[in-house]
């Protein structure tokens, strides 16, 4: 049995979190668990809950990675939380645990993420319209290395339908590569 895709969905927290994009994320937690892909947050309020709740109203199943030693403060939307006690250390866990990445608008810690999502490579989407580094980094680099482009969207659906579509092409690349470094090995 293939291990279901997962999606690190990374934007504001509740402090900084519009209502838009508050919908926004909710909307796009239920295109995500639609699409019967795994959600992954960082388990906290803002849009982390608002995807949460989004994929869990659909069924949908939730991953929260908290910065704190303990489950106890996750949102209530979250299936399975791990704790890691590691404070803002754990905005790497998150990407990481995602096979792609979808950004809903998001400040400095959204920054972090993005930068370590980007580094490994990792497709990321940007819904535009919801703020923040979402509508900063869209269409663009982050550096000269052009790693990956950050590509935006304008909506969730959008958003779920470019990531599976980026991923398949980075499976299929991937499986090129494979395959031309075991022919030139042979020979």
């Amino acid at each position: 049995m293939a291990r279901r895709i997962q999606v690190a969905v990374i934007g504001y927290d509740e402090e900084l979190c519009t209502r838009f994009a508050y919908e926004t994320a909710r909307a796009l937690g239920q295109e995500i668990a639609r699409a019967g892909l795994v959600l992954v947050t960082g388990g906290r309020q803002g849009v982390m809950k608002a995807a949460s709740q989004g994929a869990k109203e659909i069924g949908g199943m939730t991953i929260g990675i908290v910065p704190w030693d303990s489950t106890e403060k996750a949102n209530e939307f979250c299936d399975a939380v791990v704790a890691t006690g590691v404070g803002q250390m754990r905005n790497f866990f998150v990407v990481y645990s995602g096979d792609a990445v979808i950004v809903v608008g998001g400040g400095a810690g959204t920054m972090i993420e993005i930068v370590a999502a980007y580094l490994k490579g990792k497709p990321i989407v940007a819904i535009r319209g919801t703020g923040g580094m979402a509508d900063r980094l869209a269409g663009r680099y982050i550096d000269e290395r052009r790693v990956v482009k950050i590509t935006g969207v304008g909506n969730p659906s959008e958003a779920v339908k470019k990531v599976l579509q980026l991923l398949h092409h980075t499976s299929r690349r991937k499986a090129a590569s494979k395959e031309d470094n075991s022919t030139s090995g042979s020979q």
